[in-house]
C-alpha cells in the first residue's frame, strides 16, 4: 500500500492536538474560527494565569460566540480529512486517465 504524506498545514494541527490535549471537535472548531496552531501556546493557560480560561473551553467559547451553536454539525478528524483528500485525488487521476484513453481511441491513435 502506498504511504500517504501528511500535508504540513494539517501536520501542525495534529501536533497541536497532541500537545494541548484537544479533541477532534475542538481542533475543527479552532480551524473554522481561524486560529493559528503555532500561536495556541500564547492562548493556553499554563496554570500560571488563573484568570485565563483553559484552551479547550476557550475554543468552545469562541466558536459558540461566532456561530451561535455548541459544536459543528459534522465533525471530521484530520486523519479522515487526509483520507478524503487522497481519495479525491485518486478519483481525479482516474478520470483524467479515462478521458485521455477515450480521446486516444476516438482519434484512432494511442498516446505513447
Amino acid at each position: 500500500m502506498l504511504r500517504k504524506r501528511i500535508p504540513d498545514h494539517l501536520q501542525v494541527w495534529m501536533d497541536a492536538r497532541k500537545k494541548f490535549h484537544l479533541s477532534h471537535t475542538q481542533v475543527q472548531m479552532a480551524r473554522e474560527i481561524g486560529l493559528n496552531p503555532k500561536r495556541l501556546g500564547k492562548i493556553a493557560n499554563h496554570k500560571q494565569e488563573p484568570w485565563k480560561m483553559p484552551l479547550p473551553q476557550f475554543i468552545e467559547h469562541l466558536y459558540r460566540k461566532r456561530y451561535g451553536r455548541d459544536r459543528p454539525a459534522v465533525v471530521i478528524s484530520i486523519e479522515e480529512k487526509i483520507e478524503m483528500e487522497h481519495a479525491k485525488k485518486l478519483a481525479k487521476h482516474a478520470r483524467k486517465q479515462a478521458a485521455t484513453a477515450q480521446t486516444g481511441e476516438a482519434s484512432g491513435r494511442l498516446k505513447p
